[in-house]
């Protein structure tokens, strides 16, 4: 299991949780919006199909090797209409700038984000970097060119 350095911002409120796994089963750890002094008491309010980067006061280094992806929590688009952006979103291991999570509501009601709300979750895991190759042909698959959609239901 790799270890994430965690930086906090100077202006985070430290008394939040750092990401965890809220089960011991989870893939997922939790990442809380850590939302800066002037905008604690009222939160932040997306409107109807709006976007924001929401901060989570942190700064992580990813080991070398590994990338994090910030994925959506499901009770939160199930319930709200709220969901990541650009789902998932990749944080790269040389990547050391503020950790903000890209969110956007889907919904036809406003919703606020609260400081220290669960917004999205963090899964660590491997990369591999391939190579790429210009060949005059590639091989045949039953498949072949089939795009979307083309292998049918179930």
């Amino acid at each position: 299991m790799p270890d994430i350095a965690v930086l906090w911002e100077d202006w985070a409120d430290r008394s939040l949780p750092l990401p965890r796994y809220e089960t011991s089963g989870a893939a997922g750890a939790d990442l809380r919006a850590n939302l800066r002094p002037e905008d604690r008491e009222a939160g932040v309010t997306l409107p109807p199909m709006g976007r924001a980067i929401l901060p989570t006061g942190l700064r992580v280094a990813i080991p070398e090797g590994y990338e994090m992806q910030i994925r959506p929590r499901s009770g939160l688009a199930v319930k709200s209409g709220v969901t990541v952006v650009n789902a998932p979103g990749t944080i790269d291991s040389d990547y050391r700038g503020p950790l903000g999570v890209a969110l956007v509501n889907l919904s036809d009601q406003p919703y606020i984000v609260r400081h220290g709300d669960r917004i999205a979750q963090a899964v660590v895991g491997p990369v591999v970097q391939a190579g790429y190759v210009v060949v005059e042909s590639l091989d045949e698959t039953a498949r072949g060119a089939g795009g979307f959609g083309s292998t049918g239901r179930g």
